[in-house]
């Protein structure tokens, strides 16, 4: 073989050998019209991605699809982000919709087990073939409680999700991972959790105690369009030069901006001396002709507020331009979540009355005591799930919020099996159960 080919050949082989592919799992984790805004800040995840460079065969998008042709959405067909923002909709991949967005099917297709989700779905899907030459962008919106996140019928507990990173890195399957979570105590998930050496880097929402923020309330479609921090940092990648910009520098600019919960990084933070493009696409022919034609920029901050709130404002606000018989069943819905909440308080402080002072209640309820005994809150999840359905807990966002006391009970030195027994009584003694 001539020289100067074999030296080509041997080039070739190297760069082969050390290229590097993109790969991207977005993820919107609730479903009814109501939770509008965690579909549409998926949707314009997925055209960030998208143009810029990162091909559909690498980009896998969970969401239930119930939203832009719903009864109730005014403009059938579409999703906006923001005001006056592009209809998002066409091209977005659909991947996994309805019941098959769940914790189950989302660990399965994040650690490329193919086998795992034909067995759980009975057909095949896409998963995130990466390899150790790779790099893993995940996005999460949903909301969330202490260390889970919600799915619409199921959680996703933190344990498990860095479990099965551990056994990711292990396995060589990413060079490195990137993790961007919109929910509320986001940082539940990561903080303490994550480890440091394993080249997984996560920005969330908000801290392991507060809740993040809804935004944009549009009048017309009478629905919340997004989230103040996926808004944020997706408003930066669309008008940055995503080639220089580093994952860091985009951390900064959205935790300086977002004025309304305390957006927080975890795990390796060397990895944000990485450019934006090696996570989220490098090419910018498609992102410079997306933003000059339809991009405008509305602060988010302004008229945010938080998730938990979101419900019962909704109702407020659909209830105030409601005429005869809308409003009458409006307002009853109103009455109902309003009873339901109180129903739910009376539970979990029920559930302490049983095993502590029945003043720790507001202590248990806002304080945060890092968890570590998983065995005991999970199965004082599950227990409450099953002996309480009509809480509807990951529908519920007082109720995932409450969460916390459940969390701190099994962290108090209270013996699990009591936790438990609480659990179960309080249950048979509630009307909402």
């Amino acid at each position: 073989m001539d020289k100067s080919l074999l030296t080509l050949v041997v080039v070739i082989s190297l760069v082969s050998a050390v290229a590097c592919d993109k790969w991207a799992l977005l993820v919107a984790g609730s479903n009814t019209y109501d939770n509008y805004r965690h579909q549409a800040d998926i949707c314009h995840a997925y055209h960030v991605l998208h143009n810029h460079g990162i091909p559909d065969d690498r980009i896998v998008v969970m969401m239930y699809d119930d939203i832009a042709h719903n009864e109730e959405n005014p403009y059938k067909g579409n999703i906006i982000n923001e005001p006056r923002g592009p209809n998002l909709y066409p091209g977005v991949l659909k991947d996994y919709t309805g019941k098959d967005v769940n914790p189950e099917v989302f660990l399965k297709v994040l650690s490329g087990d193919e086998k795992g989700v034909e067995a759980l779905l009975g057909r095949k899907g896409k998963v995130i073939k990466s390899g150790p030459n790779d790099h893993v962008f995940v996005n999460f919106a949903d909301h969330g409680g202490p260390d889970i996140l919600a799915f619409p019928d199921d959680e996703l507990h933190a344990e498990d999700l860095n479990n099965v990173i551990l056994k990711m890195h292990k396995n060589r399957q990413y060079k490195e991972m990137v993790f961007y979570v919109e929910a509320c105590e986001s940082g539940s998930i990561f903080d303490r959790l994550l480890r440091k050496d394993i080249n997984v880097f996560a920005t969330t929402a908000a801290n392991p105690q507060e809740s993040s923020f809804a935004t944009y309330w549009d009048q017309k479609r009478q629905v919340y369009l997004g989230d103040v921090y996926s808004v944020k940092w997706m408003q930066d990648s669309d008008v940055e030069n995503l080639n220089s910009e580093t994952l860091q520098e985009q951390f900064e600019r959205v935790k300086k901006e977002t004025n309304t919960s305390h957006v927080c990084e975890y795990g390796d933070r060397s990895i944000g001396k990485q450019k934006v493009g090696e996570f989220q696409g490098s090419s910018s022919t498609l992102a410079l002709k997306f933003r000059s034609e339809n991009m405008s920029r509305y602060d988010p901050n302004i008229g945010a507020i938080p998730s938990e709130d979101v419900p019962l404002e909704t109702l407020k606000r659909r209830i105030e331009v409601a005429e005869g018989k809308k409003l009458m069943l409006l307002s009853e819905k109103y009455r109902a979540l309003t009873r339901k909440y109180e129903e739910t308080d009376k539970f979990f402080k029920h559930v302490v009355a049983l095993v502590s002072d029945m003043g720790d209640f507001d202590r248990l309820s806002k304080d945060r005591v890092r968890s570590t005994d998983f065995k005991c809150y999970k199965e004082s999840i599950r227990m409450m799930k099953s002996k309480c359905p009509g809480m509807t807990l990951t529908q519920n966002d007082r109720a995932l919020r409450r969460l916390r006391v459940l969390a701190n009970l099994c962290e108090s030195g209270i013996a699990k099996e009591r936790v438990w027994a609480a659990v179960r009584f309080a249950a048979t003694e509630s009307g909402m159960c």
